[in-house]
């Protein structure tokens, strides 16, 4: 599945558990970028909203006509670090992390059995890869600012209605698991909110891959879309998507 291995090859830099959502930006990015980048921040709730997000609860689906399906659920407490991830294997084997992300370390069961010494390791790692890569697909547009991020602007196109998106490009410096990674965010000029997104990941010399961001609405104190509508009718999107205060007693417990 060609679809499943970008997405899980696809890189973000990890989302610190204490880490404010408007850090300064790179000296070498464009202050026209910053600033909508800026706006785009208020528009999504802003910093403070985001910063107040404690807990966060969501399925990472991928969906492709003609090929099976694949997801995870992931369950994050953004002020700690800690965070449990639910789902299968290739071979069809349920497993279960929990661990926390500053210091990568916890516990990990596949089919039941814990695992111990380099199984552990590998499904620990996994489990961190899976969280990098799934909240930037659900929550770039919050981590625009990020130390080690470059904002350039990059003309403009049009959305949907004739909308006005005006492009910002991403590169990035000595963060990340793939740095060479390029990203394309258009914003509607007029909302402020992410519309589409395309990237070349590793550097490649390729034309970009793009998806559609679809279904901005409030969760919590934040905005968030659960539709990435790429084409030939390929989707990756969150079909469980809560902001929560509180999870229940024992989410992050190794049992």
């Amino acid at each position: 599945m060609r679809l499943v291995a970008a997405v899980l090859t696809l890189a973000a830099w990890p989302l610190c558990a204490q880490e404010p959502a408007a850090a300064p930006p790179a000296a070498a990015s464009d202050p026209k970028a910053v600033a909508l980048a800026q706006e785009v921040l208020a528009a999504l709730g802003g910093a403070e909203a985001w910063n107040a997000t404690r807990f966060l609860r969501f399925d990472f689906a991928v969906e492709r006509p003609g090929a099976p399906g694949f997801s995870r659920a992931h369950t994050w407490d953004k002020w700690t670090g800690a965070y449990r991830l639910e789902g299968k294997t290739r071979e069809g084997q349920a497993f279960r992390v929990v661990m926390n992300l500053n210091d990568k370390q916890g516990q990990a069961w596949l089919d039941g059995k814990a695992l111990e010494g380099e199984e552990l390791k590998k499904r620990l790692e996994g489990a961190h890869a899976a969280w990098v890569n799934d909240t930037y697909w659900l929550l770039m547009p919050f981590k625009l600012l990020d130390p080690g991020v470059t904002l350039a602007l990059a003309g403009e196109a049009t959305g949907q209605g004739g909308a006005t998106l005006d492009k910002l490009l991403l590169t990035f410096a000595g963060v990340g698991l793939t740095p060479k990674d390029k990203y394309w965010v258009f914003v509607n000029r007029a909302t402020k909110q992410v519309e589409r997104w395309e990237y070349v990941l590793g550097g490649r010399d390729e034309p970009p891959t793009g998806w559609d961001w679809k279904g901005w609405k409030t969760h919590g104190r934040i905005q968030l879309a659960p539709e990435r509508l790429g084409k030939d009718g390929a989707k990756i999107h969150f079909p469980v998507l809560e902001v929560m205060d509180a999870v229940p007693e024992g989410t992050f417990a190794a049992q």
